[in-house]
């Protein structure tokens, strides 16, 4: 349709789209715990750079998503947010 608005949703601007995204969660088969770190060390790295990096902290902490890097953060950091946000403050 010709001159027709197209709303991107957060998610299509996110700098984890794309390869890169394999770093956001941890691999099937068991990884050690060096490994994991650096390998959150580099999708932290990336949502550093995340033009949406707010949008999807956000997102995580609404629907309480307990897996992977989301927003710059592991879940741990999330589960503290929640209950913050939950308080009147993050």
């Amino acid at each position: 349709m010709a001159g027709a608005l197209i709303r991107l949703d957060w998610r299509d601007r996110a700098a984890c789209r794309g390869p890169q995204a394999r770093e956001f969660y941890p691999p099937g088969r068991g990884e050690r715990r060096d490994e994991k770190y650096r390998r959150e060390l580099r999708a932290k790295d990336v949502c550093s750079r995340c033009p949406v990096v707010d949008d999807c902290l956000e997102y995580a902490v609404g629907i309480r998503e307990t897996h992977g890097i989301w927003g710059g953060t592991r879940a741990v950091e999330r589960r503290g947010r929640g209950r913050a946000a939950c308080r009147g403050g993050v």
